[in-house]
């Protein structure tokens, strides 16, 4: 985090002779601002003008740092006349501490050409390459790290901007948890460094621009070329009509017409009028087309209609006395409504056919003014299909009364039954209906309520489902991404490292598990006996077993070698840590 300092240019000689604990200006007012008070001077000045309270860390608002995770930032310029304070950087295994402020910035070498990868010294001994992912991830991702045996790493980002962002490091001094041994500290060095990968990538991108700008230049120069014969031959192709014609309103425009060149214009002009007669031949196919297409839809729709018909005959014939006493009342419900359903479909259709007419009718109006038969004869039809119409209503209008009629009827003898019964049983009825009624109501206001929940969790589901699709769209680009700069650093020098799904080890428990094991073994060189192992892991965690240890152990054989040492009787089985022998065989 980045904070105006100009109060540490206030302090006087005699303040600072005075032998107080503020030997750094800066720090101090980086203290006081994070408790969320106004840093003032040794004069009674304040060490920052543009002090705000609301932004300190008591009012449960950290300071913000660029390396925090999440945030992905470059830190902005500073400014010639403000220093910069950094903030200590808290990781989950080790605690990045900044520089003395007033030091002057590291060195840098001049970066090169696209580059991707940075070196890292000052690295502690007992550091780790997942301590230096830790630490690097945050500046952006990591393609590849090449650590060495001693203090320094070389570390690949996937684009050029996160290497400004691990630069930023550079300086710092980096402690492994809360130890204070010098194997466990160290002062980072960041760097830029020079890797072939990174420079072959960038030629490749140079030479993509290159090709680029050639083909510019290429279609640029055949648009102001002067007139040719291939033009001409374009203009009579279908195919190629669109690219010719607009070469030759380029030249036309640009002024290529002369006395010389008169004629070619002449003969190409007379090629584009030649494509107006077959682009109206075209539409009129295109018409025509149309036309038989209009037909084909007209005859489906009117045999659909007549099978429409059929059905709704078939249910108005259900309907009858005959078959519908026969029925039970959930049978004659669903009869009802599908004879509803099906006549309002029809009546859909129907419509749409006769609009379908009434747009025909209209486009031959002239025609039928010009021919009085054929207008004659379009009448009669009309009238004939509106009189067939009116007499399938008439007997539909009729059938429905029918069913109205059986309905009152079954009315009358259940309400004829219902009088003979005793009036206990009424009131009985009665309270059980206004009950199950009140039950009813209950629950569709229960229902109502849940529908309105229903319907704020869908929306919701709906805001998470864009958000899921738009991560996925960018985790599938970042994906092809690193597939394709791993196809690329798979040919050169260092290999990529393995990933976690062809691992042996299978979960952050035996991750730790490894790593305790390994600094024990690595402190008994000689090796030491499975029970001794366990021993020393049990003191840790009571439930882990001999069985889990030895197994795990028989799975890293680049890690852990078993040998037998002793003669006869006192012959034991000793593990020994191989880890640094395996990693040259990998």
């Amino acid at each position: 985090m980045f904070l105006s300092t100009e109060g540490g240019r206030n302090l006087s000689l005699d303040s600072i002779l005075m032998g107080l604990p503020m030997s750094d200006p800066t720090a101090w007012a980086t203290a006081m601002n994070n408790l969320g008070m106004a840093p003032m001077g040794m004069t009674g000045q304040p060490l920052l003008p543009d002090f705000d309270p609301a932004l300190g860390m008591m009012t449960g608002i950290p300071p913000i740092n660029p390396m925090m995770p999440g945030l992905g930032i470059v830190p902005p310029p500073i400014p010639p006349d403000m220093p910069a304070v950094k903030e200590i950087i808290h990781c989950k295994s080790c605690t990045l501490f900044p520089p003395n402020p007033h030091l002057p910035p590291p060195a840098t070498r001049e970066r090169p050409p696209g580059c991707k990868t940075v070196f890292v010294g000052g690295l502690p001994e007992n550091g780790t390459e997942q301590i230096i992912m830790e630490v690097f991830e945050q500046c952006g991702e990591v393609i590849a790290i090449r650590k060495s045996k001693k203090n320094f790493c070389h570390i690949r980002f996937a684009e050029e901007f996160m290497v400004d962002k691990a630069l930023y490091l550079s300086g710092y001094r980096i402690r492994l948890g809360s130890s204070t041994d010098k194997k466990d500290t160290g002062r980072l060095h960041v760097d830029f460094a020079q890797a072939r990968d990174d420079l072959y990538e960038w030629e490749c991108k140079q030479r993509m621009l290159a090709r680029e700008e050639r083909h510019r230049r290429r279609l640029a120069e055949e648009r102001f070329r002067p007139p040719s014969p291939v033009v001409a031959e374009k203009l009579k192709d279908d195919t190629k009509f669109s690219e010719a014609i607009q070469t030759l309103l380029t030249w036309i425009e640009r002024g290529e017409v002369n006395r010389r060149t008169a004629n070619n214009f002449y003969s190409m002009i007379q090629s584009a009028n030649s494509h107006i007669r077959r682009l109206v031949n075209e539409k009129a196919a295109h018409e025509k087309e149309m036309e038989e297409a209009k037909e084909k839809f007209k005859l489906a729709l009117s045999g659909i209609l007549v099978q429409f018909e059929q059905i709704v005959a078939v249910y108005h014939s259900a309907s009858k006395q005959k078959a519908w006493d026969h029925f039970t009342k959930a049978q004659r419900k669903n009869i009802s409504v599908w004879c509803k359903q099906a006549e309002e479909i029809r009546n859909i259709h129907n419509d749409e056919l006769m609009g379908i007419r009434r747009e025909e009718e209209m486009e031959m109006s002239d025609e039928e003014i010009e021919d009085p038969s054929e207008m004659k004869e379009t009448e009669e039809s009309a009238l004939v299909s509106q009189v067939e119409a009116l007499k399938e209503e008439n007997d539909s209008l009729r059938w429905q009364l029918d069913a109205y009629r059986n309905e009152v009827e079954l009315l009358k003898q259940e309400q004829g039954k219902a009088s003979r019964d005793e009036d206990t049983t009424k009131e009985q009825q009665m309270k059980l209906l206004q009950q199950a009624l009140q039950g009813m109501q209950k629950h569709l206001l229960k229902v109502q309520e849940e529908y309105k929940k229903r319907e704020a969790e869908l929306e919701k589901v709906k805001e998470d489902k864009l958000k899921i699709e738009t991560l996925l769209e960018n985790l599938k680009e970042q994906e092809s991404n690193t597939s394709r700069v791993c196809a690329c650093s798979q040919e050169k020098e260092y290999p990529v490292e393995k990933t976690l799904s062809n691992s042996p080890v299978k979960s952050e428990r035996e991750v730790l598990l490894v790593g305790i094991i390994s600094t024990f073994l690595h402190v008994h060189p000689f090796g030491a006996s499975i029970e001794y192992i366990c021993s020393y892991l049990q003191r840790l965690d009571s439930k882990i077993c001999t069985a889990e240890v030895e197994v795990l152990m028989t799975r890293l054989q680049n890690t852990f070698r078993q040998e037998l040492s002793g003669v006869g009787a006192s012959l034991e089985k000793r593990w020994k840590f191989c880890g640094f022998d395996g990693l040259k065989m990998t």
